[in-house]
C-alpha cells in the first residue's frame, strides 16, 4: 500500500552507465486471449528477471519480497547521515554523500533514525535494466502509515523514485522520519519497487468499460457507484467516521517514543496517536476537518476500492488542484486489492495526509487523488490478501501493523 511527491524532472542527456540490449516490447497474452504490448511485470516475471540478473543482491533475494506486480527493496548495512536531500544528477549518490555526509550508523544490530534527519542508505538490491524495462518505486505502507518520508534513488538521476530504461548500478532509499523516529536494521523492506515494459496508459475509456464489467469502487452509504474517471479513478474522503464512536482518523501525537520497526502488533496506539471522531465536526452542516499545518494524519477514503487480478494501481499523491495538502505517501495497489474474489466488494484506501504552510478545511465526500490503473503484462501467479501475509487485505481504518488493535 502505499500512501511519491516529487517533481518530474527531464531525463539526462546522457547516461554514464553501462547499457543492456533493449528488450522488445512484445505482446503477451492477457485473460481472455486479448494481447497486451507492455505494461507492469507481474510476479512470476519478477522472479525471471530475478533468475536471469536483471535483478541481483549479495544476499539472495527472497520468494517472500516478490510481491504481485512489485519487489520489496532491503536496507543494507549502513545509513549515511546527510546535511540535505538531494538528486544527484550529474554524480553518483555516494559522491553526493561524501560532500554532505555528516556522519554514518551501523544498521546490522539495528539504529536509530531520527525524525527531521535525512539518511541515505545503500539496498542489498541492484540491477541491470535492460533498455526496454524502466521502475518505479514507492514506500511500503506501513511505512507510510509511520510517516517515514521514503525515495529511491540512483546514480546520475535526474528523478525520485525512478529506475530509467537502462540503467545498471546500486539503488538507494533516501530516508526521513517526520513524525516518529524509527529503529531499523539491515534486511527491514521500507520501500517497494515495480518494473514496466514501455509506458502503456490506461485511457479512460478503458477505465470506464473495466468498471462497467466489475465495479472499481463501492462506499458504505451509495453502494456500487458510478466511477469519478478523469485521469484515473477520483478517490474521496470518509469523515463520516464509523463504529460506536464515530471514529473518523487519528492524528499523531508530538514528541513520541521511537517505534522498531521490526516490532509487529506491539504497541498502544494511544501513546502515539490522538484518536479524531465525527461529533461536533461540521462546516455549513457538512462533516469537516480542519487540518493544522504540518501534522500528520490518518483518514480512510469514503470509497471502498478494487484493483482487478490483470491490473495494478497507484494513488497519485498531491494534486494542487484539489487543495493546499499532501495525500499518501504509500500508492502502490496491488492486484486483487478489494477485489471480490478476495476481500468482498472493495477495501478502503487508507490515506496519510499533510496540510501545508495553511490550515485548510477538508469536507465528507471531497476528492483528493486519483487512483490511477495500469494493466499487468498478465495475470501474476498470487494475488494481495491474507494467503501472501498481506498486512491490510481487509482494513477499515487502520494504522501501521506496529500497533496493537485491542
Amino acid at each position: 500500500m502505499a500512501p511519491s511527491a516529487a517533481a518530474r524532472l527531464s531525463r539526462p542527456p546522457v547516461c554514464p552507465v553501462n547499457e543492456r540490449p533493449e528488450i522488445p516490447a512484445t505482446d503477451s497474452t492477457a485473460p481472455g486471449g486479448r494481447r497486451r504490448a507492455g505494461g507492469i511485470l507481474p510476479s512470476q516475471q519478477i522472479h525471471a528477471l530475478i533468475a536471469d540478473g536483471t535483478i541481483a543482491a549479495d544476499t539472495a533475494v527472497t520468494d517472500a519480497q516478490v510481491q504481485p506486480a512489485s519487489l520489496d527493496l532491503r536496507l543494507g548495512s549502513v545509513a549515511h547521515r546527510v546535511r540535505a536531500s538531494f538528486l544527484p544528477a550529474s554524480s553518483t549518490v555516494m559522491e553526493k554523500v561524501k560532500a554532505l555526509g555528516m556522519h554514518s550508523v551501523d544498521l546490522s544490530q539495528g539504529a536509530v533514525l531520527e525524525r527531521g534527519c535525512v539518511y541515505i542508505v545503500p539496498l542489498q538490491e541492484r540491477v541491470r535494466m535492460p533498455r526496454g524495462l524502466s521502475g518505479a518505486a514507492n514506500p511500503k505502507s506501513s511505512t507510510g502509515r509511520l510517516d517515514v518520508f521514503t525515495r529511491l534513488i540512483a546514480d546520475h538521476t535526474t528523478e525520485f523514485d525512478r529506475v530509467r530504461a537502462g540503467y545498471e548500478g546500486q539503488l538507494y532509499a533516501e530516508i526521513s522520519p517526520r513524525t516518529f523516529s524509527v529503529l531499523v536494521r539491515t534486511g527491514d523492506r521500507l520501500s517497494q519497487l515495480r518494473f514496466r515494459h514501455g509506458n502503456p496508459p490506461t485511457s479512460d475509456a478503458e477505465l470506464r468499460a473495466l468498471n462497467e464489467r466489475m465495479p472499481l469502487v463501492h462506499s458504505d452509504d451509495l453502494g456500487a457507484q458510478k466511477a469519478d474517471i478523469d485521469g484515473g479513478v477520483g478517490i474521496s474522503i470518509d469523515l463520516m467516521g464509523s463504529g460506536p464512536d464515530a471514529l473518523l482518523g487519528y492524528r499523531a501525537k508530538h514528541h513520541a517514543d521511537l517505534i522498531d520497526f521490526s516490532k509487529i502488533a506491539h504497541y498502544d496506539p494511544r501513546e502515539f496517536w490522538e484518536p479524531i471522531t465525527a461529533a461536533g465536526r461540521a462546516h455549513s452542516g457538512v462533516p469537516s476537518l480542519i487540518l493544522n499545518p504540518d501534522d500528520f494524519y490518518i483518514l480512510a477514503s469514503r470509497e471502498r476500492v478494487s484493483v482487478p487480478p490483470a491490473y495494478a494501481a497507484e494513488l497519485v499523491p498531491y494534486d494542487p488542484l484539489v487543495g493546499e495538502f499532501r495525500v499518501h505517501y504509500a500508492g502502490f495497489f496491488d492486484p486483487g486489492f478489494g477485489y471480490a474474489g478476495v476481500a468482498g466488494q472493495g477495501t478502503k484506501a487508507v490515506l496519510e495526509v499533510r496540510s501545508h504552510d495553511v490550515p485548510f478545511v477538508l469536507e465528507h465526500g471531497q476528492v483528493v487523488g486519483r487512483l490511477a490503473y495500469e494493466r499487468l503484462t498478465e495475470e501474476p501467479d498470487r494475488l494481495y490478501g491474507a494467503g501472501i501475509g498481506s498486512s491490510y487485505g481487509r482494513q477499515a481504518l487502520t494504522l501501521s501493523k506496529h500497533f496493537r488493535k485491542d
